[in-house]
Parts: C-alpha cells; sequence; structure tokens
C-alpha cells in the first residue's frame, strides 16, 4: 500500500476512518461503491452478448467463440492473486484508476475493432486484466482503517453494488442488442467517468497493524484454507445454476419471465446482504454454511420440477444462500488469513475461478448427458446431491486434518 504524505495525514485518516458520527459510509466510500455499481453495469451490459457480437462479428463457430471467452475468463480469474499482490504494492488508488484505464482501452479496442479479429480479442482480455486488478482493490479500499465488528456491513455494502450493476448491466445492453457501436461507446463513457472520480480519491490508510509486503513468489502464503476450499466449492455449485439454466429454461419459460427471475437473482443478493450483514458476520461458520448448502439443495430440486413458478421459487432460495454463503466465505477468509486484506480478496477471487472452471468442465458434460437422455431435469437432481455430500466430505476433511495436526508427535516426545 501507498504510504499517507505525511505522519499526520496518516494520522488523521486513522482517527476518521468512516466519517463523521451517524454516517454510515465516507465521501470516499461512496465514490468507491458507486464505481463498484457502474464498472458491473458497463461489465454486464457486454457479458451476456458477447458470445453473439463476437460470432456475428468474426464469423466463427461457437467452439472458437468459447475458447476466446475461455481465455478471458483465465486472465480474469487465473491472474487474481498476481494483480492482488500488485495492487498491494501499487497502492489501492493507483491500482483502482489504473484498472478503469485498463477497461476504458478494453471498451475503445471494441468500438476500433469493426471486424476486425485481433482488436475484439484485444477488448476482452484487457478488459478481464481489468477486473482482475479491480475487484481485490476495490473490495480492499472500502475496508481501509475497519475493524473487525465493521467488516460485515462493509463487505456487504461492496458486494451489494456490484450485484446491482449486475442486474441493471444487461437491461443497459439490451437497449443497444441491435448496435453494438452504441452499446461499446456507453460502456466505455461510463468506464472514463468511472476513472475521472477516482482522481480525487484520497489514498487510502496504513495502519498499525497492516501485514508486511511479501514477495510474488508467495502469493498465496498465509491463505486461509478452509475459506479458500469452501468458496471454491460453492461457486462451483452455484455456477451449474448460472451457466446451464438459460439452456433449461429455454422452452419452459417465456425469454422476458426468465430475464425478470434472473434479475430478481441478483436484486435479492443487494437487499439481503446488507440487512443480514452483522447478523452473518456474528454466525458460527458452520451454522451459516449448513443453512446455505440446504438452501442450494432445496433450489436445485425446485429447479428439476420444470414449472416456471417452481423454477423461480428455487432461484429465489438459491439466491439468498448464495447472499449467505458469499459473503460468509469472504469475512472468514479476512479473519483467519495472515496476509492484507487486498492478498486476501485475490485468494477469494482465485478461488472463486477455480470453483467455476470445474463446474464448466464437469457440469458441461454432465448437463450433455442427461439432454442427450432427454431427462434434463435429473441433472439438477444430480446437483442437489453434490450440495449435500461435498460439503460433508470437505468439512470432514478438514476437521480430520485439524485433529491429525493437533495430536502429531512433540518435538520433546522423542519419536519420529
Amino acid at each position: 500500500m501507498v504510504a499517507p504524505t505525511s505522519p499526520r495525514a496518516g494520522t488523521r485518516n486513522r482517527r476518521r476512518p468512516h466519517g463523521r458520527p451517524g454516517h454510515r459510509f465516507t465521501g470516499a466510500q461512496l465514490t468507491v461503491l458507486v464505481g463498484g455499481f457502474l464498472v458491473n453495469v458497463g461489465s454486464f451490459a457486454l457479458y451476456p452478448y458477447l458470445a453473439v457480437l463476437l460470432r456475428d462479428r468474426m464469423g466463427v463457430g461457437m467452439e472458437q467463440v468459447g475458447l476466446i471467452l475461455g481465455l478471458g475468463t483465465m486472465v480474469q480469474y487465473g491472474s487474481a492473486t498476481v494483480t492482488a499482490a500488485l495492487a498491494e504494492r501499487l497502492g489501492l488508488r493507483r491500482s483502482l484508476i489504473g484498472a478503469l484505464l485498463l477497461y476504458s482501452l478494453g471498451g475503445t479496442a471494441f468500438l476500433a475493432g469493426g471486424h476486425r479479429v485481433g482488436f475484439t480479442v484485444a477488448g476482452i482480455l484487457l478488459i478481464s486484466a481489468a477486473g482482475s486488478l479491480y475487484s481485490p482493490a476495490y473490495r480492499s479500499y472500502l475496508l481501509c482503517g475497519a475493524d473487525a465488528g465493521q467488516r460485515p456491513r462493509l463487505v456487504s455494502a461492496g458486494n451489494a453494488a456490484g450485484s446491482l450493476g449486475i442486474a441493471v448491466g444487461p437491461v443497459v445492453g439490451a437497449l443497444f442488442v441491435h448496435n453494438s457501436g452504441g452499446t461499446f461507446a456507453v460502456v466505455t463513457a461510463l468506464y472514463l467517468v468511472v476513472a475521472v472520480s477516482h482522481l480525487f480519491l484520497r489514498r487510502e490508510p496504513v495502519g498499525e497493524q497492516t501485514p508486511a509486503v511479501e514477495p510474488f513468489r508467495r502469493m498465496l502464503h498465509g491463505m486461509a484454507v478452509l475459506p479458500f476450499a469452501l468458496t471454491a466449492l460453492t461457486f462451483y455449485l452455484n455456477m451449474h445454476f448460472y451457466q446451464y439454466l438459460a439452456v433449461y429454461a429455454e422452452g419452459r419459460m417465456a425469454a422476458a419471465f426468465y430475464g425478470a427471475v434472473m434479475m430478481g437473482y441478483a436484486l435479492i443478493q443487494v437487499a439481503v446482504q446488507p440487512l443480514l450483514a452483522n447478523r452473518v458476520g456474528r454466525a458460527r461458520y458452520p451454522v451459516v454454511l449448513a443453512v446455505g448448502f440446504a438452501g442450494y439443495t432445496v433450489g436445485m430440486v425446485a429447479l428439476a420440477d420444470g414449472h416456471p413458478v417452481t423454477i423461480a421459487a428455487g432461484v429465489a432460495v438459491i439466491s439468498l444462500s448464495s447472499a449467505l454463503l458469499f459473503l460468509r466465505n469472504d469475512l472468514a477468509a479476512l479473519a483467519e488469513s495472515k496476509r492484507s486484506a487486498t492478498v486476501t480478496f485475490g485468494q477469494q477471487r482465485l478461488a472463486i475461478g477455480v470453483g467455476a472452471s470445474l463446474s464448466g468442465l464437469v457440469g458441461g458434460a454432465v448437463y450433455g448427458r442427461f439432454e442427450e437422455a432427454n431427462r434434463p431435469s435429473g441433472f439438477w437432481l444430480v446437483v442437489a446431491v453434490q450440495c449435500v455430500l461435498l460439503p460433508l466430505l470437505l468439512l470432514g476433511a478438514a476437521r480430520w486434518r485439524r485433529r491429525a495436526t493437533a495430536t502429531g508427535p512433540s518435538p520433546a516426545s522423542g519419536r519420529p
């Protein structure tokens, strides 16, 4: 992180990390929250339509489009620990501005691309790299100066702002679905506006308890292993729903109704996480995990019914469960990690990438088998069984590992 310009300035910042009494957020935090919302509006105005845009622009099959999008996902999530460590060195304000410039360059590449493959691929990679740098810096900046008791509110606020952007973005994209140039122009303008606003952010204060910056080769050192594994598992299960529900819903519900259901998925998280943040933060980790994964199980079973109403109910239950699990996993990682919040969030983002990638590899093959057998509802029952068994297996393995470590021979025992 970047040190304050003077000891006096650093002291002043540490004394007032959250503004005057009675104010929920400082001006800087509100600026970053609004920025996180707008960045996701821009990104998710593009993401749902990228496959169509790429196919129409490049004239290639969906297999090649999938490879390009997969490369973007790898850049965005696979580099998360590297970009988080970079943000720790550059400072959060500089990292946010740098990421927004990358976003803007990506939008400009789309604008300039026309039918040129190189510009289109460059735009995807630039936006993916920007997301990898922006996410840990954004979430860490919100926590500057916060103690453990304030984390649930601030983490949930950051998540809610992002989820609201995810809900609004596809609507903005739909307005320009037949005018890709208009989409790229609006998105690029959004990124530039946010970048300019972040130029006026103050540098983040450095607290006395800030962990030392470690070399890049130790990016994974000090990781909170169990929260990392549970985050990967959470997104592995969640992305089965997120990636394959659209295919399953086709022919079972109207496209407009499906769009409303998925917007509801995001809006439920926007509403629920801030409301339950303090309770989730105080609750025991195993209790939240039990409730969250039980909700996933119920939601997946509801999807298997195939009726529009039960699909909508299943999506609502999955959204509620996701709100609990996403927040509690992050809070557990922050509490157990030995690294800065920036690096911890980068490690958590890597876990998301691992889970999402596994879901794509495993879920696609399994769904294809059930679709070939003309029994796609069976896919959701298989996922529901995993929602029960995999958390139990993971927690059981973690408990066994702790016991094995605790009962291991001590140096003074004289045994090897």
